[in-house]
């Protein structure tokens, strides 16, 4: 048994789950009148600077500079480890909520939390049903200042950068919201997608230029979907 897998299961996963019941009982109490789910990203961020913390995750955020201040977007990026979401919850500005795989939706506790707290299931073997999700993310950017969050790969990958489904660019074009391609580097050394011993290290969350989807139509979602995808790319720094 390797020392990474012996802290792993001795230290750093019992922290985990002390972390994850605390502010898991605290999100009970701030989801009371939280209609809109403001009070549990608060928590879900504490949670996921916590996270980080424990399993010695360094997590430096570039591109800033790209965002304006007060505007909501669509970020969309690589998924390639669990460790992808405290990274991100950890650093991205602003109020956002995931788009997440419809499963999730089913475990207990979990899937409470997320419906509760506001972010949108997304089933991926009924291709109506995926439809239906991304015009509610796009009806719910378009009403209130908040940011969603997609990974148009579908889900967690094995290769270096995987064909994007077109999910992004039709919140994108239903909503007129910014679509700003992320990167993220250096959580598969965390915790690889097959592994269960978490290694620390260091992370770097590379943010895009906005990509402006005022004015696009139905139509333009695959050659927009192909633009993302491109973006993330280079910022990933390997070949579309």
């Amino acid at each position: 048994m390797s020392f990474a897998l012996l802290r792993t299961l001795l230290w750093t996963d019992p922290l985990i789950v002390v972390a994850t019941a605390l502010m898991g009982t605290l999100n009970l109490f701030a989801a009371i009148g939280d209609n809109g789910g403001d009070r549990q990203f608060v928590m879900a961020r504490i949670w996921s600077k916590m996270l980080t913390r424990i399993m010695g995750m360094r997590v430096e955020i570039t591109g800033l500079e790209n965002l304006e201040p007060g505007q909501h977007y669509i970020f969309a990026g690589n998924h390639r480890s669990y460790s992808d979401t405290p990274a991100l919850l950890s650093t991205l500005p602003g109020s956002f909520r995931f788009m997440a795989k419809e499963g999730l939706f089913k475990i207990p506790l979990l899937g409470h939390h997320l419906q509760l707290a506001g972010h949108v299931p997304v089933s991926l073997v009924n291709p109506r049903a995926a439809l239906k999700s991304l015009h509610r993310a796009a009806e719910m950017i378009r009403g209130r200042p908040v940011s969603v969050l997609i990974f148009p790969e579908g889900g967690r990958t094995d290769g270096t950068l995987e064909p994007f489904k077109e999910g992004a660019a039709i919140i994108g074009i239903k909503s007129g919201v910014p679509i700003v391609p992320f990167a993220l580097i250096g959580t598969r050394d965390v915790l690889p997608m097959h592994g269960i011993a978490i290694r620390g290290g260091a992370v770097r969350v590379r943010l895009g230029k906005p990509i402006q989807t005022t004015g696009l139509i139905f139509k333009n979602k695959t050659e927009l979907t192909l633009q993302i995808r491109n973006e993330v790319a280079a910022l990933l720094g390997v070949e579309p």
